[in-house]
């Protein structure tokens, strides 16, 4: 995880993409020796349990101080939707689809903070920022920052004289999204990542798993010790490429790809390849990753704050480890913000692995036999430095309920 920070800001001094005009200075005539253009673009990672989430952004704005307020002087507007805020699905945006948000001119430099500014829901348009949970009805996202200051995000992004800065946000909708209670109200609280586009062929994982799987609630994403670096669903039955799945944005080195689907065991291919030059293939068409069916059971428990808090925005992931020392997550989400809660459906089926191979006639998954059933849940807390974590075993007749208190 630390190289792949290292590699991010390494990529943001060194330009990002660079993409220079032969004359005049600027990107297609219109900059300045002073000035550079900011380019950005929005993706997501995959939703848990939801059809739909819909935010409708109105401006994106920019600031070379990272303790700048709303109102000081110095704010840069890259996107402008504020005569007609724009509505983006996000989960519409996986398998490396990018929505382009906008680009413009800006003084180069070195830039710190970034503000996301989302319109408001009001009672002629209720619905302007959504979600959608699979098998309910729209509801309102509650979205109380984005639609005053804007969320607020620390970023590096470097604007270099008569160049383009391309930069991605990547919108995590599954740990964004939380649920209070089980009044149908959602809030929104982001968890986004600013990435810097290259025009370099590779630095993507392309694969595809068993069209049985094919669905919204199956996960693919690549990781590093036990941290999601990418995520996306595959493509749908009914798309003409069912099972494909694409993770883009990536900076160069060695995965673990990792998929988790209801009822099927968590499959792991190990030591996947990153490069700039070509894109990295995990299978094909015809050699799929189809994970063995499994049964599962469901754990439960809550997170507790003190003080308490009116909306709990702590996140539980459940982490499994391997033979060799590795360990995936196989799932995380916002606990429930009103009383804490939350709860997991995990297989008790061996997770299977395959070591990465280039070309394969087949993607043979073994069964890691001693890990079948055991997880570590581990919990963080907004505010509080402290991570907590409790082992899990699902082999045991009965699984008593975790329980998690800050401090």
């Amino acid at each position: 995880m630390n190289k792949t920070l290292q590699w991010l800001k390494t990529a943001f001094a060194a330009g990002l993409v660079l993409a220079m005009a032969a004359c005049g200075g600027g990107i297609g005539g219109t900059g300045s020796p002073q000035s550079g253009t900011l380019r950005i673009g929005l993706t997501d990672a995959p939703a848990c349990g939801y059809d739909e989430v819909n935010v409708a952004i109105r401006a994106v704005q920019v600031h070379q101080v990272a303790s700048a307020g709303e109102t000081d002087a110095g704010w840069r507007t890259v996107v402008d939707f504020a005569d007609a805020p724009r509505r983006f699905d996000l989960l519409k945006l996986t398998n490396g689809v990018i929505a382009e948000l906008g680009q413009a001119e800006l003084p180069a430099g070195t830039y710190t903070q970034l503000r996301l500014l989302l319109a408001q829901n009001t009672p002629g348009n209720p619905l302007a920022n959504s979600v959608k949970p699979t098998g309910g009805s729209e509801r309102p996202l509650d979205t109380p920052s984005g639609q005053q200051t804007g969320l607020k995000l620390n970023v590096d992004i470097t604007v270099p004289e008569g160049q383009l800065a391309d930069v991605v946000l990547d919108f995590d909708a599954c740990r964004s999204v939380v649920r209070a209670g089980n009044s149908g109200k959602f809030l929104l609280k982001p968890v986004i990542a600013v990435l810097p586009r290259l025009s370099d062929a590779g630095l993507r994982v392309i694969g595809f798993v068993d069209p049985a799987i094919a669905s919204g609630s199956t996960s693919v994403s690549v990781q590093q010790g036990g941290r999601v670096i990418r995520a996306t669903p595959p493509v749908a039955s009914g798309s003409g490429q069912e099972g494909r799945f694409e993770l883009n944005l990536l900076p160069p080195g060695a995965y673990d790809l990792v998929v988790t689907a209801p009822g099927r065991a968590t499959a792991v291919i190990t030591g996947v390849p990153v490069q700039a030059a070509t894109p990295t293939l995990v299978g094909s068409a015809t050699v799929r990753i189809a994970p063995p069916t499994s049964a599962e059971r469901t754990i439960d428990g809550a997170v507790a704050l003190t003080p308490p808090v009116t909306d709990n925005l702590s996140t539980v992931r459940i982490l499994q480890a391997l033979a060799g020392g590795r360990t995936v997550e196989v799932a995380g989400r916002p606990v429930n913000a009103a009383d804490g809660s939350f709860g997991f459906s995990l297989p008790i089926a061996a997770p299977q692995r395959a070591a990465y191979a280039a070309s394969p006639a087949s993607i043979t998954l073994t069964a890691d036999a001693p890990a079948a059933g055991l997880y570590r849940a581990e919990a963080t807390a907004p505010g509080f430095a402290t991570v907590k974590e409790q082992d899990v075993n699902l082999n045991l007749p009965a699984v008593p309920p975790l329980s998690f208190a800050f401090p």
